[in-house]
């Protein structure tokens, strides 16, 4: 706690001087993810969403992703070295105020990135929270993550965390149960956050009903969040937006609550106010709008 009081007085100090001499200094954030060709997902998104929500973004490439909305087709991770090195030198000299993780790709990268983390938690100055999706499953089912890299994960990455934000068919996979309807989702919330001592953002996208409900099980509380459900969506990124969010909220200030819920409204209204093309072989192809 002391930590984050000063590290909050010296950004006050820092914008009031700034702002004397005519330049911005906007929170700072942090994705470590996948790039996605398609840009509707990966740092292509998160980058979006901070930029929408008035944060400056940095990024860690981690793969890259030739994709397409319902489509993975290849992926070809970069170095593990590679990646630490991205990480060293970002919070080197950056006041990074949030970061979050997006797909990982293998248990290399997953280890590379815990050594990073961890090296940076000894300097309270440079400690920031960090926001976990556990980008395992696409919303089109493939497959995006090594099996060993799952426990890596579960090891490595799981205790840094602030905030964990599974969607239902990664909950299911890492409880080894099937989430079919609300009540089985309340016991998989539960027992997540039992699992891994973290908070747990469960999102219901999957479930059909009126409303998109997410589940916040955070110190011993559950929370349900609600917004109408978007139907006939076409798109993906939707777990991407969401967690890019909240860390940017994070970064600006709020609190996990309230970054959440000031998240879900900004991936609602980006999923109502999708972009649409028709491709030449007459699929349709549709993209998040990421702005307020």
């Amino acid at each position: 706690m002391v930590g984050r009081d000063r590290r909050a007085r010296r950004r006050r100090a820092t914008s009031k001087k700034d702002i004397q001499q005519g330049v911005q200094t906007p929170p700072v954030a942090l994705t470590i993810a996948g790039s996605d060709c398609s840009a509707g997902a990966g740092i292509q998104a998160d980058l979006k969403t901070f930029s929408a929500l008035g944060v400056y973004g940095l990024t860690t490439l981690t793969c890259v992703v030739a994709e397409i909305p319902g489509k993975v087709s290849c992926i070809e991770p970069v170095s593990s070295d590679l990646v630490r090195e991205q990480i060293a030198i970002l919070s080197k000299n950056f006041p990074i105020g949030a970061a979050k993780m997006g797909l990982l790709c293998t248990a290399e990268i997953v280890e590379a990135v815990a050594r990073a983390l961890l090296d940076l938690s000894a300097d309270s100055a440079k400690r920031f929270p960090l926001v976990v999706d556990p980008v395992i499953i696409a919303t089109s089912g493939d497959r995006l993550l090594e099996p060993a890299a799952v426990e890596a994960y579960e090891n490595e990455i799981f205790p840094l965390a602030a905030l964990i934000t599974p969607n239902l068919n990664e909950a299911a996979l890492l409880l080894g149960t099937k989430i079919k309807g609300r009540q089985s989702m309340k016991k998989a919330a539960t027992a997540l956050a039992n699992k891994y001592r973290v908070p747990i953002l469960l999102k219901g996208g999957h479930l059909q009903g009126v409303n998109a409900t997410d589940l916040l099980f955070h110190r011993g509380k559950l929370t349900e969040l609600s917004a109408p459900f978007v139907r006939a969506v076409a798109t993906h990124g939707t777990g991407c937006t969401y967690s890019a969010a909240i860390t940017a909220g994070l970064a600006a200030g709020l609190s996990l609550e309230n970054a959440i819920r000031r998240a879900k409204k900004f991936v609602t209204g980006a999923i109502a106010q999708r972009f649409r093309w028709t491709s030449a072989s007459g699929k349709t192809l549709e993209a998040l709008k990421h702005s307020l």
